[in-house]
């Protein structure tokens, strides 16, 4: 089943349980979908991978909201990003292991004879095609960067 089938699906559960917060994320995934499916030059259907991306850039706008909001001490508006973003994970693959990351990072960097910061342009795009969705790219640029002073 695709993306935009599971999402019909859990909306029409999520209306008929008046859950807002869950119709509200699953609204705005909706929306990133049809959206991308509209852009110029766009097939209509949407690959797997593009329907990754969309997540993890509505996952990552949740997550810089939450950190302002808990910076700004607005806990209310925390609490709803927070719950907006939980719904947002269910759609995206499972997360890498820190170990799993780092021996992914280790590879790739004896692969490519990466040895100082001057060298994270060119391993970046490298690991984050080899995790696929699978991992956060903040966390692995924090990991790279330790990895690569």
């Amino acid at each position: 089943m695709s993306l935009q089938n599971n999402i019909m699906a859990e909306m029409k559960v999520a209306m008929k349980n008046k859950n807002k917060t869950t119709l509200e994320a699953l609204r705005a995934i909706k929306a990133a979908i049809l959206l991308a499916q509209t852009d110029t030059g766009a097939k209509k259907n949407l690959s797997e991978a593009e329907e990754n991306k969309i997540l993890q850039k509505l996952a990552k706008q949740r997550k810089e909201s939450i950190e302002i909001f808990t910076k700004e001490h607005r806990s209310d508006l925390a609490e709803k990003e927070i719950a907006q973003l939980d719904v947002i994970e269910k759609f995206l693959p499972k997360q890498m292991s820190q170990e799993d990351l780092e021996k992914i990072i280790n590879q790739t960097l004896s692969e490519t004879g990466a040895t100082s910061m001057k060298d994270m342009g060119k391993v970046m795009p490298v690991i984050l095609a080899k995790t696929a969705g699978a991992a956060d790219g903040k966390t692995i640029s924090s990991i790279l960067k330790s990895k690569l002073t």
